[in-house]
């Protein structure tokens, strides 16, 4: 069958994003489909859904329109329908909640099923709240309970264990409500630890603890296997641990619980407890939800939103959306049940920042919060209006009765949600535009390609603007390139200046405004980074919290650039060099020598200071020869070169830490992931040395090597497409 003649124009970094994880493939991998032909893939399957309802349907004709949508970059839907849909895998959602009870057999379910969304293509949420403390009683073993933190690193594992493919990778939300009686430990769960790499983590706050906090009051701490108080803890003291906590490492994040089963749609099935993975998805236990975003860039016309444009994707999308949850091959009977039952769906956009450019309004501004606010309540009430015609044709969805729909004013509604702002990460990139509804996060920044080659990436409507102004050379765009901001280059315009700003040069406090005008509009909730400073101080942070909170959010993600040890920084001046010429190496030097257990057998290692400190390291492998022992001696002489050059202690094992190899294996206690891994461990024990090993910092993509940005709990490259979570 021909295609629909549509012009597809995409990017050159759209084009190797979706040859490197989204198009087909043969046993060879070889790419053996084109960006059309997938998304003729897409229309067709979801189109089908259509004839479940209508045996006449023109599936034709809904095929047409959601190929047209989708190849003129309107709309795209999340990565797993994209990837899947006309596919044997058939996963087409985004995001899951499984239930953790406070029993063995329902933890190990749990990873279970865990295990079977996460190769499937899908991330997991939980709530860790029901299980009963550390050190509290188990009467079936006459002994006690090692806690929910304890726990969550078994599902940590069990995420590390199973692979995508390479083109989704497991990620998993951990939440604990900050009544529970272990909450410091959790807060504390991913400070100078080497566990919980494969979570995000966010603390449950709740309306009790909020106003304990706002009158300085203490508030009780609740055993949830029987429910008495352990004992009562000022406010302040543990909301002081989570923003000290976030300012350092940007975790834990916090979801305001009662706001959001204020808005749970449907109270009659039970609290929810859990989000997904970047926390926009609020879920109640085998829910799903599949999301879907409209690319805003596209409907400014005349320095004027496209309203009447936009109404009519909105509706398209909805329908696109609810045809999803009919077609999905869903990984397990109990998620089939619940998605069909309540059919939520996601409608959110992206390239808001793009359209706040066209409108010449700038991020930071008044001006952009009513854009934002009558955008999102459009998009709500249109994707009602779509839901209640489907519905009208299709039905209302099964758990109607009891909802909060169940009244006179809306007999009619096909999904118990309708909208969500989720971070967009690959899917604005095929779709060549900013990421959900965060700022640029660059004008300007050095793209590495494949074959590791580095381009340089302008933002197109700056670009034409400078070429406008008569101020675009080489030499103005290097100064861009190197900060990512034109703040400070005084041959720019402040016209340009104030429209073309980005996330770092834009106060927390209007991060969180935006983020509150897309929540006012917004079913479930609005996934968005809120971006400090490097200097930032921990009371910035404090006030956030609580202006977060006076706001009405639902939850807050916030990341101090540069906090996460061993970051490698995404501009050209921080990457600049200066000549360093390491010192001799001393003639005396004392030392020891720890064995550490790896898969390639026992790894020695011996570690030399002198009166200046640790100095070299030399390692030996059990096996003697070889290419692995060649490798090793050569990593130990750069580990020395390294050190008398003046490179830090800390900095060495945060590169070494987290590498891993075929074979990894347990060394009393601890998963020793590889050689180089195992040298980590052995310096930061011989040094007492305390870092965050197998840290996944923000930084370099572990595929490309390019910059990595925070978007809303998750990791984006824009360079290749690397996503952790999305």
């Amino acid at each position: 069958m021909p295609l629909p003649k549509t012009r597809l124009k995409l990017t050159v970094n759209a084009l190797a994003v979706l040859r490197k994880r989204y198009l087909k493939k043969n046993e060879r991998g070889e790419t053996i489909e084109t960006p059309e032909k997938m998304f003729l893939r897409v229309a067709r399957a979801v189109a089908a859904a259509d004839a479940i309802y209508d045996p006449k349907a023109d599936v034709k004709k809904t095929e047409d329109i959601f190929y047209r949508m989708m190849t003129s970059l309107l709309f795209m839907p999340n990565s797993p329908t994209l990837m899947n849909a006309g596919r044997r895998l058939g996963q087409l959602a985004a995001c899951f909640v499984l239930p953790v009870e406070d029993s063995i057999d329902s933890i190990f379910e749990a990873i279970k099923q865990t295990a079977i969304i996460h190769k499937s293509g899908g991330g997991t949420g939980f709530s860790f709240s029901r299980i009963r403390p550390a050190n509290d009683v188990v009467r079936t073993t006459q002994g006690v309970s090692s806690g929910p933190v304890s726990f969550m690193t078994v599902f940590d594992i069990a995420t590390e264990t199973i692979k995508q493919g390479g083109t989704r990778r497991g990620a998993n939300m951990g939440m604990l409500r900050v009544d529970h009686p272990d909450i410091e430990q959790f807060i504390n769960a991913k400070q100078m630890t080497d566990k919980l790499n494969n979570f995000n983590i966010s603390v449950a706050i709740t309306a009790e603890f909020m106003q304990a906090l706002a009158k300085g009051e203490e508030y009780d701490l609740i055993n949830p296997r029987n429910g008495h108080k352990v004992r009562s803890v000022p406010a302040v003291q543990i909301f002081n641990q989570i923003v000290e906590a976030a300012w350092a490492n940007g975790e834990p994040g916090i979801i305001f619980l009662d706001r959001i089963n204020r808005d749970n749609p449907t109270p009659q099935l039970g609290e929810i407890e859990a989000t997904n993975p970047c926390g926009e998805q609020p879920l109640l236990p085998y829910e799903a939800c599949n999301l879907g975003s409209i690319n805003l860039s596209r409907f400014v016309k005349a320095g004027k939103v496209d309203y009447a444009g936009l109404k009519k994707i909105i509706h398209q999308a909805v329908h696109f959306l609810d045809n999803v949850i009919d077609i999905n091959k869903y990984p397990l009977p109990q998620i089939e049940s619940m998605s069909k039952a309540n059919r939520k769906i996601g409608l959110g956009v992206m390239g808001f920042a793009d359209m706040l450019i066209q409108l010449n309004i700038p991020y930071n501004s008044k001006d952009a919060v009513k854009t934002a606010e009558a955008i999102m309540s459009f998009i709500s009430r249109e994707s009602k209006l779509a839901a209640a015609n489907l519905a009208e044709k299709r039905g209302n969805f099964p758990n109607y009765k009891g909802s909060i729909y169940d009244n006179p004013k809306t007999p009619l509604m096909r999904n118990a949600t309708t909208t969500t702002i989720a971070p967009t990460g690959t899917i604005s990139i095929i779709a060549g535009c900013s990421s959900g509804v965060e700022p640029l996060f660059a004008v300007s920044f050095v793209r590495r390609v494949m074959d590791g080659s580095e381009l340089l990436e302008v933002h197109p409507y700056f670009k034409e603007e400078a070429k406008k102004a008569g101020i675009l050379t080489k030499e103005l765009m290097e100064d861009v390139t190197k900060n990512g901001s034109i703040q400070g280059i005084p041959k720019i315009p402040d016209s340009l200046k104030k429209v073309y700003v980005t996330a770092m040069d834009i106060s927390p406090e209007w991060h969180i405004r935006l983020q509150a005008a897309f929540q006012k509009y917004t079913d479930n909730a609005v996934s968005k980074t809120i971006n400090f400073p490097p200097a930032a101080s921990i009371e910035d942070v404090h006030k956030a919290y609580l202006l977060a909170y006076e706001q009405g959010l639902k939850g807050l993600t916030i990341y101090r650039y540069g906090s996460r040890k061993g970051q490698v920084l995404s501009f050209k001046k921080d990457r600049e060099k200066k000549e360093i010429v390491p010192r001799p190496r001393p003639m005396r030097t004392t030392g020891i020598t720890e064995r550490m257990r790896t898969g390639c057998g026992n790894l020695y290692i011996t570690i030399n200071s002198d009166e200046k400190g640790i100095c070299e390291v030399f390692a030996q492998i059990g096996k003697a020869g070889g290419c692995a022992a060649s490798q090793i001696e050569a990593i130990g002489r750069l580990i020395s070169l390294a050190l008398r050059s003046g490179l830090k202690v800390e900095a060495i094992i945060r590169q070494l830490s987290g590498i891993r190899c075929p074979s990894p294996i347990w060394d009393q206690g601890k998963m020793i992931l590889s050689c180089p891994d195992a040298v980590a461990r052995a310096i930061a024990n011989v040094t007492n040395v305390t870092v965050s090993l197998h840290d996944k910092t923000m930084g370099a993509c572990p595929d490309c090597g390019g910059s990595l940005e925070s978007e809303g709990g998750c990791l984006v490259c824009r360079s290749c497409g690397f996503s952790r979570c999305d």
